[in-house]
């Protein structure tokens, strides 16, 4: 494989890992190459990123590398939350919050195994809506994200605390409470507003 392609390919890992990162030794094993060699291409893979003619750059956090968007163009990012196509949510955000609500602290591949469909972008959704957040890191290998729900998420809802959500019927299989759940909260869809997130 030319170095070009071992770019390319670099550059897809960083994107499906999404939030959650990668580290350089899990890319080596991925391309069965030394890490040494890997770790070349990713040094230069992070510096054609700098450049001011790319949307997005290469981070590292804690060991794990991942793609972000630029501080320098948040206000066009704010702007796209506000208009009004975005001020409310998808029915894939709904059933994700829904989730968040009941079961966190939660990773992103909790809530996939739930929904049984990828969970990205409604959860880049909420949490630029303001709804959920970070709440810390699973134990483990990879260190996963957890999220939950925010103060924001209580006032939109009318609600005092997370202990007022309505409760499930008991018995409830697993696959379940992203539907019932999702009851709760479509209620509320036509008249909440994010304008002012």
């Amino acid at each position: 494989m030319e170095r070009n392609e071992i770019k390319a390919v670099i550059e897809g890992l960083l994107f499906v890992s999404g939030d959650e990162g990668i580290d350089r030794k899990q890319i080596a094993q991925v391309l069965e190459k030394e890490t040494k060699e890997t770790d070349e291409i990713i040094n230069e893979l992070k510096e054609s990123y700098l450049s001011s003619d790319r949307g997005m750059t290469i981070v590292e956090y804690a060991g794990s590398l991942q793609f972000v968007t630029k501080p320098d163009h948040a206000v066009y990012y704010e702007r796209l939350v506000e208009t009004p196509s975005h001020s409310t949510l998808s029915q894939a955000a709904l059933e994700t919050l829904a989730i968040i609500a009941y079961k966190q602290p939660i990773t992103r591949s909790e809530i996939e195994e739930v929904r049984g469909v990828k969970t990205e972008k409604p959860l880049q959704t909420l949490s630029a809506k303001g709804l959920v957040k970070e709440v810390g890191r699973a134990e483990g290998t990879g260190r996963a994200i957890l999220y939950g729900t925010t103060k924001a998420f209580l006032d939109h809802f009318g609600l005092q605390s997370i202990k007022e959500l309505p409760p499930l019927p008991e018995n409830i299989q697993e696959e379940s409470v992203e539907q019932e759940a999702d009851l709760f909260f479509s209620k509320f869809q036509e008249s909440m507003s994010f304008e002012d997130n």
